[in-house]
């Protein structure tokens, strides 16, 4: 079998490297900080009401709803937390990524909005996908442990 090794792209023009290469893990983490900020801003009126999409939930078919709804609360709320911060990144952004998929699905099919009603969560999706794949970064509590999922 052959072994894939990855190397650096060479920048088609070098001298700009020097202007966007300092800003590679600052880029990272701003969106890891965004986009975990922004599930729990999303999260926190169900965190508040943590039984209010009961009926949201069994109408996608998650039974028990009193189980899945408070589930769901935490997930966005809590997981947008770890996210946001860099702690337990990869799990907490699996969930939030799956969260996300039922949105996709909810929107898209249920809802029958297709792409136009879903591609914000295909999107956000897809976000929670490279953090729960490539983890925190160096700028993150994970890093500061020294350990990671």
């Amino acid at each position: 079998m052959t072994e894939i090794t990855a190397t650096p792209p060479r920048a088609i023009f070098p001298s700009l490297q020097k202007l966007y290469m300092p800003f590679d893990t600052l880029a990272e983490t701003l969106l890891r900080v965004m986009a975990g900020l922004l599930l729990v801003t999303h999260g926190y009126g169900k965190i508040m009401d943590p039984f209010g999409t009961v009926g949201m939930v069994e109408g996608l078919g998650f039974y028990p709803g009193v189980f899945w709804s408070p589930l769901l609360a935490a997930t966005e709320f809590f997981g947008g937390i770890l996210v946001a911060i860099g702690l337990f990144t990869r799990p907490a952004a699996f969930a939030s990524m799956i969260v996300l998929l039922v949105t996709v699905y909810f929107h898209g099919v249920v809802l029958d909005q297709g792409l136009g009603g879903s591609e914000k969560s295909i999107l956000w999706a897809a976000i929670f996908l490279f953090f729960a794949v490539r983890g925190s970064n160096a700028q993150s509590v994970d890093a500061k442990l020294g350990k990671q999922i």
